[in-house]
């Protein structure tokens, strides 16, 4: 172990190439620190939930963790089968534990794996707990070997039941029965099967799960629930004539949803439908809250049904906070992450699927309708995100650029300047424009939003005019 690792955490933990920065001796040295954070909270018996998903090696990964961590007299409660994060976000409250990791690189392409650290609180470590695991990774480099490994400290466990119970709690499962439902899942090979699935089942509902088996190249393409990676799904949709589409990515913490006639309706969107119905079926009190780069058309709802709205910079963690506060009735992202009042501080795709069918149920129309009826009701919004890719000197100029805000921008004079996370402008007509630099890679992140499709053209036109020209 004598090669600098490449350990950083990102806004969902650390993410590398298999074999590349994400090796064995990687893994060894960010466990320890881990470990050190942990022992550092001055913990009586200190345990962690460990868990993986289904990509190559994970469960290997898993493995290296428990033997590093019980060298620092950490106890291992370890999962016998690939796991989603929000269950282990769940049963790190449900065992009182110091907190947990999967090993999973979530939607990333296959070549990719990755740990997410979870805390205490079952929520992802925030940047002050992370940039402190990054200094003990340092330290450690510095000191240049790790412990011998003791006799192993662990006990296997399956955190599967008390998970689905805790779902079973939160969703409406009779509703779904009675309407009928004809269910597509896709899973995408990930950790989702076995969990949504069998409890719709039980249910008597009629579900067909696609890539309903391990592989570890996920069919060859990222295990990502966007439209693009779901073209089987919606072949399966309309050969059964089923009602939707639920898909789960690879720790099944993000959802994506196609609706009766084929159309994926777009994480945004469910968000808001998801905000309307639960005001309208939940004794709940409190707000919504959604990152900087997501529609507001969520504000718009909040604003209808007299609740707060807030906004966070991009990354769940913000959001997990208000839902341990008992602050929100739904928080979420524009990516595909959702939680809601009373669950895990944790993104939830399984939670998504399962109370975007009790909402078809229940209303008894199709998504299209019910995103037409809420548009009648607070106004239509169209988002959209672009990744547009940046020569070196385009991204210097850009950066340049960001620095200076305009004053009009797509022909409209803009309103506010929300630098947040990036650079937000805000228009007169309340279209919206969010740049963000990739902190990986040389791409500028482009989030648009106007009151229509011609206009959200436009408006994606003059970004791109801003950031090239």
């Amino acid at each position: 172990m004598t090669h600098k690792p490449s350990i950083h955490f990102g806004t969902s933990g650390w993410r590398g190439v298999i074999a590349d920065t994400f090796t064995d001796d990687n893994v060894r040295w960010a466990m320890a620190a881990i470990a050190c954070y942990v022992r550092r909270q001055k913990l009586q018996n200190p345990s962690l939930i460990v868990g993986y998903d289904t990509r190559f090696r994970s469960e290997e990964f898993a493995r290296l963790a428990v033997e590093v961590l019980s060298s620092y007299d950490i106890f291992n409660y370890f999962c016998t089968a690939a796991t989603p994060t929000p269950t282990i976000a769940y049963e790190i409250l449900h065992r009182q534990t110091a907190g947990g990791i999967n090993f999973t690189a979530s939607h990333n392409p296959p070549e990719y794996n990755g740990l997410k650290f979870s805390t205490a609180d079952g929520a992802p470590a925030l940047p002050e707990v992370t940039k402190k695991i990054e200094a003990f990774v340092q330290k450690l480099m510095r000191g240049g070997k790790l412990p011998a490994v003791k006799q192993l400290q662990e006990e296997q466990i399956d955190p599967r039941l008390p998970y689905l119970e805790l779902l079973a709690q939160k969703v409406d499962l009779a509703e779904i029965r009675r309407a009928r439902l004809r269910v597509i899942f896709d899973p995408l090979y990930g950790t989702g099967r076995g969990y949504l699935d069998d409890l719709l089942r039980e249910q008597e509902v009629e579900v067909h799960t696609l890539h309903d088996r391990r592989d570890v190249l996920f069919g060859g393409q990222p295990p990502e629930p966007a439209e693009e990676f779901l073209s089987e799904a919606k072949q399966a949709l309309r050969a059964l004539n089923a009602q939707v589409v639920l898909a789960t990515d690879g720790d099944a913490d993000r959802f994506g949803i196609i609706d009766a006639d084929g159309s994926f309706i777009a994480p945004n969107h469910i968000l808001a439908l998801l905000l309307d119905y639960l005001v309208e079926t939940r004794p709940w009190k409190g707000g919504a809250a959604r990152s900087v780069a997501t529609t507001h058309l969520i504000d718009a709802v909040a604003k209808y049904h007299n609740i707060p709205l807030y906004e966070t910079p991009v990354g769940f963690k913000y959001i997990g906070e208000m839902i341990k506060a008992g602050q929100i009735i739904i928080g979420g992202e524009e990516s595909a992450g959702l939680s809601i009042y009373g669950h895990v501080p944790e993104k939830d795709g399984i939670l998504a699927c399962l109370l975007t069918a009790e909402m078809i149920a229940r209303r008894g129309t199709s998504l299209r309708q019910q995103l037409e009826t809420l548009f009648a009701k607070v106004g239509a919004y169209y988002p959209i995100r672009l990744n547009l890719h940046l020569e070196p000197e385009v991204q210097q100029r850009f950066l340049a650029r960001l620095e200076t805000a305009p004053a009009r921008f797509d022909n409209k004079q803009v309103l506010e300047i929300n630098r947040t996370d990036g650079l937000k402008l805000i228009l007169e007509d309340g279209s919206w424009v969010l740049l963000r630099l990739s902190g990986t890679e040389p791409v500028v992140r482009c989030y648009c939003e106007a009151h229509s499709q011609p206009e959200l053209d436009t408006l994606v036109a003059a970004t791109k005019k801003f950031i090239f020209e």
